[in-house]
C-alpha cells in the first residue's frame, strides 16, 4: 500500500469519525485501527497469502461509509432481495446499517439477535496477521449483528442475515459486521447472504467473529452474490471449544473481485471443523479464498473441500492451510481442492499447505486443476446428449461435493438456480438429484425402450 493511500484513508476517517457510532466500535479502537493501517498498510500482491487476489481496485474506492439517510433508499423493496427461507427470521442490513423495514424478525427461544447500535459487541476478536482488511472494518464499521445463543438451545431453522449494498464504490463503502456467540450444548443453523441492489458497483468489507462453545454445533451457510462490478472483501474468525462442531458452507458467485479470509482456531480437544466452499467465475471475475485452520490441542479434526470453476478470462483461487502445533497429537485433517478450467483464458490456482510440528497426526491433502474429463464427456455424448448439455451436467457433478452438503432445501434450490445462471444453464439443475438413466425421458431411457 502506498503512503498516499494510507493518508487518504486517514483523512476520510477523520472526516467521518464524529458520525461513527461508539456502541459498534469505540473511538479508541477506531483510532488504534487507523494507526495500525498507517503502520502495517493494507495487503498487496507481494504478500504471499494475497498474491492471487486483485487488489488494484482499492486505489479507486472511497473508504468512508456510505451516507446514511435514516433508513434504506426509498427505491429498495423487499422484492429486490433474495426470497426468504421458511422458518428463518430475517435481519436485513443496507449499506452496513440495520433496516427493520426490510426485516422479518421472529424471536426464537434462547436466541437473541440485536443491532450493534443497541447491543455492543461482547469481545474484541483478534483476526491474526492476514486480516488487515478486518482492521479497516474496525475503523469504519457503522453497525452489525450481535447473535447470542444460550446454552442447550436447539434452533434448526433460525437466523438469516441479508447484507445489501446499494452505494457506488466511489461514493461510500459498506462494512458488514457479525458477532456470533453460541454457548455450550447449543445447536444452530445460520444463513448469511451478501447481495447488491440499485447499483452493481459496490465496495464491501465485512467481518464475522464466531465462538462455538463446548459440545455446541453450528451450521453456517454463506452466499456471496454481489453485483457484476462489485468489490467484496471478507474476514471470518472462528474459535471452537472442546467437542464443538462448526460447518462452514461458502458459495461465491458474484463480484468482479472477491476475497475471503478465514481463520479457524481449534482450541478445545476433539473440536471438529468442516469448510466446504465453491466458487464459480466467468468473464473478468477474480474470486480468491484463503483458509487457515490452527490445531492447537489434541484430537481435533478438519475437513476442507473446495470446488472451483473458472470460465471466460476469470481467475479462481483457493489457498488452504493446516497448522498442527506441537501439542496437537492425534490431529486428523483432510483436504480436497479441485479446480475446473472452462475457458481457454481462465486460470485456477489451488494450493494445499500443511505446517506440522507433531509426528502423531493423520493428515492428507490433494489438489487438482484441469479441464472436463474427456472420457466422461465422450460417454455422455455417446448416450445421445447434446454437447452443451453434457458439459453442463459434468459441471454440476463437479460442484456436487459442496452444494449437496447444504441441508436447507430451499436455500440449496436458490443456490442451484444461481449457479445455473452463472453457468449459462438453460435446463433444470436435475444433475444434483437424479441419475441420468433415471430421469424421465432421458436418452438412456429412450434407448432402453
Amino acid at each position: 500500500m502506498t503512503a498516499a493511500l494510507a493518508n487518504r484513508i486517514a483523512q476520510e476517517h477523520a472526516l467521518a469519525a464524529e458520525a461513527l457510532p461508539e456502541t459498534v466500535v469505540s473511538r479508541d479502537r477506531r483510532r488504534a485501527a487507523i494507526e495500525a493501517i498507517a503502520a502495517r498498510g493494507l495487503p498487496t500482491t507481494r504478500d504471499e497469502n494475497w498474491k492471487y487476489a486483485n487488489l488494484r481496485p482499492l486505489e479507486r474506492v472511497k473508504f468512508a461509509p456510505a451516507p446514511a439517510a435514516g433508513g434504506p433508499p426509498v427505491e429498495l423493496q423487499a422484492s429486490d432481495l433474495p426470497a426468504p427461507i421458511a422458518g428463518y427470521a430475517r435481519y436485513t442490513f443496507v449499506d452496513g446499517v440495520f433496516a427493520p423495514e426490510l426485516s422479518q424478525t421472529v424471536e426464537h427461544a434462547g436466541v437473541a439477535v440485536r443491532s450493534m447500535r443497541v447491543a455492543p459487541p461482547t469481545t474484541n476478536p483478534d483476526f491474526g496477521p492476514d486480516a488487515r482488511l478486518a482492521i479497516l472494518n474496525q475503523a469504519f464499521a457503522t453497525d452489525g449483528a450481535s447473535i447470542q445463543v444460550a446454552a442447550n438451545t436447539d434452533c434448526p431453522a433460525c437466523v438469516e442475515l441479508v447484507f445489501v449494498a446499494t452505494a457506488e464504490a466511489q461514493t461510500g463503502a459498506s462494512y458488514p459486521r457479525v458477532e456470533l456467540r453460541v454457548a455450550a450444548g447449543a445447536k444452530l443453523r445460520f444463513i448469511e447472504r451478501h447481495v447488491s441492489a440499485l447499483s452493481d458497483a459496490n465496495f464491501v468489507n465485512g467481518v464475522v467473529s464466531v465462538a462455538v462453545g463446548k459440545n455446541a454445533s453450528v451450521q453456517h451457510f454463506r452466499v456471496q452474490q454481489m453485483g457484476a462490478r462489485a468489490l467484496w472483501f471478507d474476514t471470518l474468525e472462528a474459535t471452537l471449544a472442546e467437542d464443538a462442531s462448526y460447518r462452514l458452507h461458502s458459495i461465491s458467485l458474484g463480484s468482479l473481485v472477491a476475497r475471503s479470509t478465514v481463520n479457524v482456531r481449534l482450541a478445545g480437544e476433539r473440536a471438529d471443523v468442516g469448510v466446504f466452499a465453491a466458487s464459480v467465475a466467468d468473464r473478468q471475475q477474480n474470486l480468491d479464498t484463503f483458509v487457515v485452520v490452527d490445531h492447537i490441542v489434541p484430537h481435533a479434526r478438519t475437513e476442507q473441500n473446495f470446488r472451483g470453476i473458472a470460465a471466460g478470462r476469470s481467475r479462481v483461487s483457493f489457498n488452504g492451510k493446516i497448522i498442527v502445533r506441537k501439542d496437537a497429537h492425534g490431529t486428523d485433517s483432510r483436504q480436497s481442492l479441485r479446480g475446473l478450467l472452462a475457458g481457454s483464458d481462465a486460470e485456477i490456482d489451488v494450493r494445499p499447505q500443511l505446517e506440522i510440528y507433531n509426528d502423531d497426526v493423520k493428515c492428507s491433502h490433494g489438489a487438482t486443476a484441469g479441464k472436463l474429463d474427456e472420457n466422461m464427456l465422450f460417454y455422455l455424448l455417446s448416450r445421445g446428449l447434446d454437447p452443451e448439455v453434457a458439459q453442463r451436467l459434468l459441471k454440476w457433478a463437479f460442484l456436487e461435493d459442496v452444494v449437496s452438503k447444504i441441508d436447507v432445501p430451499e436455500l440449496r434450490r436458490q443456490i442451484e438456480q444461481s449457479v445455473a445462471g452463472q453457468l449459462k444453464e438453460t435446463v433444470a439443475p436435475y444433475a444434483l438429484h437424479e441419475p441420468i438413466a433415471e430421469r424421465k425421458g432421458s436418452p438412456a431411457q429412450q434407448e432402453s425402450t
